[in-house]
């Protein structure tokens, strides 16, 4: 009997041992760094770092920063914001001409603030987003 038990508590303990040791490599997995920095110029790291990525070839097109600026709010009417492609919601604005509407884009008009909020977006791409705008709005 005491054999028996021997060689079942052996076994557990070898069980166990492996257990503990699969616990363990979960866990360094889980804090592991999810990466490294390398420096321009370190080759340490393996490959070599990406360079930044390249300045653009020029501003963005204004259905460009409309879609990546404009239409959460213009998109839907969020906040008061007019709808692209509401004619009627427009008109009185167009009205005012573009000088107004370029300076309450570029300044912020009651909940939007300026430039929509994009403010490394140049104002070049924000007059070409409103002259989108008004072109899909008329």
């Amino acid at each position: 009997m005491k054999r028996v038990l021997a060689v079942v508590l052996v076994g557990f303990g070898m069980f166990a041992g492996s257990a503990l040791a699969n616990v363990e490599d979960e866990i360094r997995a889980r804090i592991a760094p999810v990466g490294e920095v390398c420096l321009q110029g370190d080759d340490s790291c393996g490959a070599a770092a990406a360079p930044a990525a390249a300045a653009s070839s020029g501003p963005r097109s204004g259905e460009d920063v409309y879609n990546g600026v404009c239409a959460a709010c213009h998109g839907m009417g969020i906040a008061g914001a007019p709808k692209v492609g509401d004619a009627a919601a427009w008109a009185p604005r167009i009205d005012q001409g573009m000088e107004t509407l370029l300076s309450h884009a570029l300044g912020g008009f009651n909940a939007m603030p300026a430039k929509g909020g994009c403010a490394s977006c140049p104002d070049e791409e924000i007059e070409s987003a409103v002259e989108y705008m008004v072109e899909q709005s008329k």
